[in-house]
């Protein structure tokens, strides 16, 4: 088996302290609804090059008790400009950190990563409470 040259260029990503995401109560959280959150200029730092990586994020949850507050969810989206990072270890970092802080009934998050040597990079997750 060849080894990649990114090998262990990611190890300690879940570990990445991340600014807090802020909340506040919810008003309804007795009736279900969607809430969308599009953010159209997102970048991070492609972890071997060095180079930008620009993407849309996309965020469909429905709140429970609490509700993002959007001005510290786009200070933790801007702490992302400067780190190296993996498409897919973002999004599913993006979605923990989303989940600690919300703890949401459920969210999808989806990024969608401009295209890199041809290719355009679409990454997925979602999380339903139990």
């Amino acid at each position: 088996m060849k080894r990649s040259s990114y090998e262990g260029l990611q190890k300690n990503i879940r570990e990445l302290k991340t600014p807090a995401i802020e909340v506040w109560q919810n008003q309804y959280p007795d009736k279900p609804y969607t809430i969308n959150l599009d953010i159209p200029e997102f970048t991070c730092i492609c972890p071997k090059t060095g180079l930008p990586d620009f993407a849309v994020i996309r965020i469909e949850y429905s709140p429970a008790k609490l509700c993002v507050e959007l001005k510290s969810f786009k200070m933790y989206t801007i702490f992302w400009r400067n780190v190296g990072i993996f498409h897919e270890h973002l999004i599913n970092k993006m979605l923990e950190d989303f989940v600690r802080a919300v703890k949401p009934r459920c969210v999808k998050i989806t990024g969608v990563f401009n295209p890199r040597g041809g290719i355009t990079t679409t990454v997925s997750r979602e999380y339903k409470r139990k």
